[in-house]
């Protein structure tokens, strides 16, 4: 057997590891986030069942214009976890009304959908200039320092809400840190509502997600060498009230011993045996304030759509 030391295992295998042999099993969700991942992430956002995607793009089509005289000309804009930057190119054009030109820097941990936010920007919004960075936000937030100007950072999706209350706060605050006077972050937030809109909107009826969560295994298999029999797994999606989150779990449809092969271990699941791969948080309008107050930001003003199923905050540093 070869030493593992030897070997060069992709950077989230310690991760990994961790998680799957912890009680209850978790990977996380940054794994979602590979090529073929954030493709079925694309499929996801234009499905009937999800509307996070098009109720943030209601907002930023009605309230970009306001969005802009509040943040004030001459900023540069700095999108975390970017995409593709499907919605983001309304609020560009907003302030490319207000400005000459319009410094964007879309950040993402994969540079595929980096490529096509570039290329989507640059033919919608002439007078953007897009300067793409690859980065993981798990390693920090110190890129923000080499990006010059006054600042607003996007975080939009509720990405945020893939993180538990201290680790969201912690992130935010880390982002603040690097922050100066007169920066600002626009937060997206999805809201609590009703659990049959929520459940279909993380199980849909085509079966995207389900494809989208069981992406992880089959990137450990292509990555790790693992042998993952994705058709012995299956993806559930839980409302849990008590928490105000989403549960996203892929279940063990039998006994089984996986190999997690470069990692030189295996796993054992019970038939039942749940593996959490994403929690999704829905916010009141005080868990919002909390945690941004928390994070050393003070919240300045909110937009929602016509259902007041999501918001947009501008926290001003």
């Amino acid at each position: 057997m070869i030493a593992r030391e030897l070997i060069s295992l992709p950077s989230f295998a310690e991760d990994v590891e961790l998680g799957l042999s912890s009680s209850p099993k978790t990977l996380p969700c940054k794994l979602f986030y590979d090529q073929a991942g954030s493709a079925l992430f694309e499929q996801i956002t234009r499905l009937p069942e999800y509307y996070p995607t098009r109720t943030e793009l209601e907002i930023l089509r009605d309230r970009s214009g306001e969005i802009a005289n509040e943040v004030r000309p001459g900023v540069t804009v700095v999108e975390l976890g970017a995409g593709t930057a499907t919605k983001t190119t309304t609020l560009l054009q907003a302030f490319s009304r207000r400005q000459l030109r319009v410094p964007y820097f879309p950040v993402d941990i994969s540079p595929a959908p980096l490529a096509e936010a570039r290329m989507r920007v640059e033919s919608q919004c002439p007078r953007v200039s897009v300067r793409p960075v690859v980065a993981d936000f798990s390693q920090g937030f110190d890129f923000l320092q080499d990006i010059p100007g006054r600042k607003l950072v996007l975080y939009l999706g509720s990405s945020i809400g893939n993180f538990d209350p201290g680790p969201a706060v912690a992130m935010l605050s880390q982002i603040r840190s690097q922050l100066a006077v007169g920066d600002a972050l626009l937060l997206g937030t999805d809201l609590v509502k009703d659990p049959s809109i929520l459940v279909p909107a993380y199980d849909d009826a085509q079966g995207v997600t389900e494809q989208f969560d069981k992406n992880i295994l089959a990137r450990l298999n292509r990555e790790l060498g693992a042998n993952f029999d994705l058709d012995f797994f299956r993806h559930i999606a839980i409302w849990n009230a008590e928490q105000s989150r989403m549960e996203i779990s892929l279940v063990s449809l039998r006994p089984q011993v996986v190999d997690l092969g470069l990692l030189n271990r295996q796993v054992r699941l019970a038939n039942g045996e749940r593996i959490h791969t994403e929690s999704s948080y829905k916010y009141t309008m005080p868990m919002v304030r909390e945690m941004l107050e928390r994070s050393g930001f003070s919240l300045d003003a909110t937009w929602f759509d016509h259902q007041t199923w999501f918001a947009l905050h501008l926290a001003r540093v």
